[in-house]
């Protein structure tokens, strides 16, 4: 039974797009991690049939957006005001690193700037 859960994890991973904005961040490549460490001997992995069901059924919900489809939103816009995209722009590697680079003191920067002079 292992063998034929496996391949439903696999199935689904491979339907879940890797999202190149969130470098190390990103829920699809957790996800690849997870399944090859859960499953390290492939088909013949021993596993609680019950809770690795409960997973897949969990993971399969968010993926084909069960709750958003079910309750579907009035609006497209968050608490804030801002839409999906300008979100997901915000939350992006690029913009968190730059915002981090930003946010650093004035003599981090500068220990940083004469550390790397000293080279």
């Amino acid at each position: 039974m292992a063998a034929s859960r496996y391949r439903k994890f696999l199935r689904l991973i491979e339907e879940w797009p890797v999202d190149p904005s969130k470098r190390g961040r990103d829920l699809a490549a957790h996800l690849r991690k997870r399944v090859a460490k859960d499953f390290s001997k492939g088909e013949s992995t021993k596993i609680d049939e019950k809770e690795c069901d409960a997973k897949y059924d969990a993971l399969k919900k968010i993926h084909t957006d069960f709750y958003r489809n079910k309750y579907p939103r009035m609006h497209d816009t968050s608490a804030t005001g801002n839409t999906a995209e300008d979100c997901s722009r915000v939350m992006s590697t690029e913009n968190i690193e730059e915002m981090n680079e930003l946010n650093k003191s004035y003599w981090t920067r500068l220990k940083e700037t004469m550390g790397s002079s000293k080279q």
